[in-house]
């Protein structure tokens, strides 16, 4: 958790007692320090001395003020401040006193003067002790959102709220998109939510399920969830949560007139009866505007109804420091009860307006960024689809090349071909000519005798036979010379056609001249993707101004951002509607895995109520008409 340490901003000399305390919240522990010397504001000092650092919040230094001990509203209102918390009125401060029983501080108190532990320092938790009956419509901040979910989300998983294994599975994915954001399949890892604490442990154990199991079911409705921001998620995982039949319910053993075991439930809407080995289904409710009185006298507690012919219900705890917590519960949840029941304070529309103002601002800012990166996205996948188109330009310029390279080639060897021929066939005709004087000088001889004769003509005859077939060899050679020059012919015929097929891909693509000498000369556009940022100037002149506003909302907005209000629950109904159908989609799915001998009691009993058609609100509705 963040540590925060906080000091005195002086020292004064005295023998006056001081104390150190530390606070811990859901998500960060304080520690405050020398409590009891002064009563301390907070004032805003850039230039102080002494600062005190809560992540990223404006510095503050201490003044000290007049003498005295710190009583219990101080150190809340100090723990507020300090986590910069509005919404006061559902939280408190929470420790164990001396007898091992859960205790509140009470404000108007000083904090020794009351049973806190006996350490150094003393040890409080900054807890919800009251509860909202709607979220979406009484939340306002988001710091008191947060708290309230991770507080709500803990009591799940502890098991100290029950919640049905399929909204367990539901709650667990708005839980992972509260704190990684967008399912992205580019960068998750598989067994991520495996080793997560999502879901209760009795969940885990009802059914024959690996963890991985679980995690592909939570991962199925986590990619559902995208686009949504961390209150979004948040807020979400409180409106289901607000319909679980314990949620917000303090719960306290007590015994009636019969000496019968039963537990007393306190929550938002009135005072519950439950039997003890049920603590879904009330057997008796007393909503808040029906309760006339609530007293109590040593152990004995009476809840007195409006109704003058009701009895008065009367049980008793096992101690009496218990009753003094459930009445102290009572007040604050009735009191709570009544305001929500009357027109908002100033503060509270100022702060609602605020909000509202707030949350369109992060619309508004949300909906730029995503445009920005789809533009940017669409950019980078034009680039990539240019570079690739370029790149199979530069193929198609390195294959005319080759195929270039190649037809000059064949040019160069049919050239030389031809010319041998053409050698051969003058050596061969060299030899006709030569072999025709010799035949011509024989016929001469051939007159000096007949024996000669006949020897010449056999010679004649052989060698008429030998100019014959060397006549026919130059004539074949001739012929083959003569293809030659054909072939010739042809193979500078495809070198004119692979230069003109060079030229023709080079008037198609402009970057045909860029490919042939590489990626050096791309065009500026795509060497690096940029996006607008405000002038310097600008930002400059916005940190010196000591304030600024922006209108968010024009004269006639207000009507528009109703009709959007009402249009936003129309699709949450909706929403809710599909929901329910997915919930049951998954039980059903999960129901052949589910291993009957590890279910709970609380199971069974509320599966009996689901098959009885009750929901958390059903007896109220009753015995309300």
């Amino acid at each position: 958790m963040p540590f925060v340490n906080m000091k005195k901003a002086a020292t004064v000399s005295g023998s006056s007692k001081s104390f150190s305390v530390r606070v811990t919240t859901m998500d960060a522990e304080l520690e405050f320090s020398n409590i009891e010397v002064f009563s301390f504001e907070l004032h805003y000092n850039p230039a102080g001395n002494n600062y005190l650092s809560t992540q990223g919040r404006q510095q503050t230094s201490f003044l000290a003020g007049k003498r005295h001990k710190a009583t219990g509203k101080d150190l809340f209102e100090l723990v507020c401040r300090t986590i910069g918390l509005r919404e006061t009125w559902y939280f408190g401060l929470q420790f164990i006193d001396s007898k091992g029983y859960i205790s509140w501080l009470k404000f108007d108190k000083k904090v020794l003067d009351q049973d806190v532990p006996k350490e150094t320092p003393v040890p409080f938790l900054f807890l919800a002790k009251f509860f909202p009956e709607d979220v979406s419509e009484e939340l306002i901040q988001e710091i008191t959102q947060h708290l309230f979910f991770l507080q709500v989300k803990q009591s799940i998983i502890n098991m100290d709220i029950y919640c049905p294994p399929e909204a367990s599975v539901l709650l667990a994915s708005y839980a992972v998109q509260a704190k990684y954001g967008d399912y992205d399949t580019s960068t998750y890892k598989i067994g991520t939510l495996a080793s997560e604490d999502l879901l209760p442990q009795r969940v885990i154990d009802q059914y024959q399920m690996t963890p991985q199991m679980w995690e592909e079911r939570i991962k199925e409705w986590y990619a559902d969830h995208r686009g949504m921001s961390r209150d979004e998620a948040e807020m979400e995982y409180l409106k289901i949560a607000q319909d679980l039949e314990m949620y917000g319910v303090n719960y306290f053993q007590i015994e009636n007139k019969k000496n019968t075991d039963l537990w007393l439930g306190v929550d938002a809407l009135g005072l519950n009866v439950y039997e003890s080995n049920n603590k879904l289904c009330p057997k008796i409710m007393f909503p808040w505007n029906e309760i006339k009185n609530i007293s109590f006298k040593d152990k004995r507690f009476v809840i007195k109804p409006v109704e003058k012919k009701s009895p008065d219900f009367v049980f008793k705890p096992p101690k009496l420091r218990i009753n003094k917590l459930i009445l102290e519960l009572c007040i604050g949840n009735h009191e709570l009860f009544t305001r929500r029941r009357k027109p908002d304070s100033m503060e509270i529309q100022q702060m609602k307006t605020n909000a509202r103002e707030e949350k369109i601002r992060k619309q508004m800012d949300r909906a730029r960024l995503a445009k920005e990166k789809q533009l940017k996205e669409e950019a980078l996948k034009e680039k990539e689809e240019l570079e690739k188109r370029l790149h199979m330009l530069q193929e198609e310029v390195r294959a005319a090349q080759e195929l270039l390279r190649r037809s000059e080639e064949t040019t160069e060897l049919l050239a030389e071909k031809a010319q041998i021929a053409e050698e051969e066939a003058i050596l061969l005709a060299q030899k006709a000519s030569e072999t025709e004087g010799e035949i011509h000088r024989m016929k001469l001889k051939e007159m000096k005798n007949e024996e000669e004769r006949m020897i010449m003509e056999y010679r004649a005859r052989e060698a008429e036979m030998i100019a014959t077939k060397i006549l026919e060899d130059s004539e074949r050679r001739a012929l083959e010379a003569e293809q030659l020059k054909i072939d010739l012919v042809q193979a500078k015929l495809n070198e004119q056609s692979a230069k003109e097929k060079l030229m023709e891909v080079a008037r198609v693509s402009p970057y045909t001249q860029q490919a042939m000498y590489g990626l050096h000369s791309l065009p500026s556009d795509f060497a690096e993707l940029q996006l607008d940022e405000p002038p310097m100037d600008d930002l400059q002149e916005m940190g010196e101004a000591s304030e600024a506003s922006c209108d968010l909302l024009g004269a006639g907005d207000m009507d528009q951002l109703s009709i959007e209000i009402e249009k936003e629950r129309e699709e949450y109904m909706e929403k809710s509607k599909h929901l329910q159908e997915q919930l049951k989609e998954l039980k059903t799915e999960i129901e052949v895995l589910k291993v009957e001998e590890n279910e709970t009691e609380l199971d069974r009993q509320h599966d009996e109520k689901i098959r009885r058609g009750d929901t958390k609100y059903s007896t109220l509705r009753m015995s309300l008409h």
